[in-house]
C-alpha cells in the first residue's frame, strides 16, 4: 500500500528574545518550552509516523537499527538520518529552525546534518559526550543543534541531560571520549520536554541520555547547522559517513562497520 504523505506548512514563527540569545551564549544551551504550537507539534508527529512507514530503499533516507537492551533478539529502529531531501514536511521543519539558529549564530545558517533519534522502549542511551568530538571539526569549527521534541521526553524514557557547567570547550579532544573521571565531575540537568518543545545547544555542550525504560517511544528530531560562511558540508558529510557507517540497507553481511563521522 502506498503511503499517503501529509504536508501542511508549519505555522509557528520562532523568534528568540535578546535575553534568550544572551543565555545561550553564556551557557551553551537554551530551552524553549512550547516552541512549536500544539497543531504544529501534532503535524511533526504525523510526519514521523510517515517516515517509519516508508519503505527502505538505497539512496533514500537512512535507517539504522539497534538491539533491545533487555532482549537481544529484538531489533528496534534507532534513528533515521538524511530526511529532508525525501520528505517535504521535514524540509519545512529544518527551514523553519533556521530563523532562531540565525539569531544564535549571528549569521545565516546552513544545514549540516539531521536525524530523528527514536529511542523506542528498550532503546539505548548515550554516554556523556560533545558532538564536536565526532570528527565534526574537519568540516567547520562551530555548530548549533536544534532539538525538537516529537514525543513527551521524561527521565523514565531517557530524556536529554545537559551539563550545566558553562562552556565546556576545554574538555574537547577530537575522537577521544570524555573519561569516567571527567564525567564524574560534571553536573547534568535532565530536561523533560513535551511535543513541540525546543532545545538549542552548541557542539561543545556536554550531554547524555539514559536507556528507555518505559513503554513509550521518545522521538527527537535533531537538525545541526553551521555558519554559511564556513561552507555547505551536508553532501560531503554524508558521503564520508557512508564509507564507514552506511545505513542498514547498504550494508554487507560480511563487513564490519565503525562509526567515524
Amino acid at each position: 500500500m502506498k503511503t499517503q504523505m501529509v504536508f501542511n506548512k508549519l505555522q509557528t514563527d520562532i523568534v528568540l528574545t535578546k535575553g534568550q540569545i544572551q543565555d545561550f551564549r553564556r551557557q551553551g544551551y537554551l530551552v524553549v518550552l512550547g516552541g512549536f504550537s500544539k497543531a504544529d507539534a501534532s503535524l511533526i508527529q504525523c510526519w514521523s509516523d510517515e517516515l517509519i512507514a516508508l519503505p527502505e530503499k538505497s539512496g533514500k533516507h537512512w535507517v539504522y537499527r539497534e538491539r533491545h537492551r533487555q532482549n537481544d533478539n529484538t531489533s528496534l529502529i534507532e534513528r533515521i538520518e538524511k530526511i529532508s531531501p525525501f520528505h517535504c514536511g521535514f524540509q519545512s521543519l529544518s527551514n523553519s529552525l533556521k530563523q532562531p539558529v540565525h539569531q544564535l549564530l549571528g549569521e545565516e545558517p546552513v544545514l549540516f546534518k539531521e536525524k530523528i533519534n527514536f529511542k523506542m522502549p528498550g532503546g539505548g542511551g548515550f554516554k556523556p559526550h560533545q558532538d564536536i568530538q565526532a570528527g565534526w571539526d574537519q568540516y567547520a569549527d562551530f555548530f548549533i543543534n536544534a532539538f525538537v521534541s516529537i514525543d513527551e521526553s521524561t527521565i523514565q524514557n531517557g530524556c536529554l541531560e545537559i551539563c550545566t557547567m558553562p562552556k565546556n570547550k576545554k574538555i574537547y579532544r577530537s575522537w577521544q571520549p570524555i573519561s569516567s573521571a571527567e564525567a564524574g565531575q560534571l553536573h547534568f540537568l535532565p530536561v523533560e520536554t513535551n511535543p513541540g518543545d525546543l532545545i538549542f545547544f552548541d557542539c561543545f555542550t556536554v550531554h547524555r541520555s539514559s536507556n528507555n525504560f518505559s513503554q513509550k517511544a521518545r522521538r527527537i528530531y535533531y537538525a545541526t547547522y553551521n555558519k554559511y560562511s564556513a561552507g555547505d558540508h551536508l553532501e560531503r558529510y554524508y558521503s564520508d559517513k557512508h564509507k564507514s557507517y552506511p545505513p542498514d540497507i547498504d550494508r554487507l553481511d560480511s563487513s564490519e562497520y565503525t562509526f567515524l563521522v
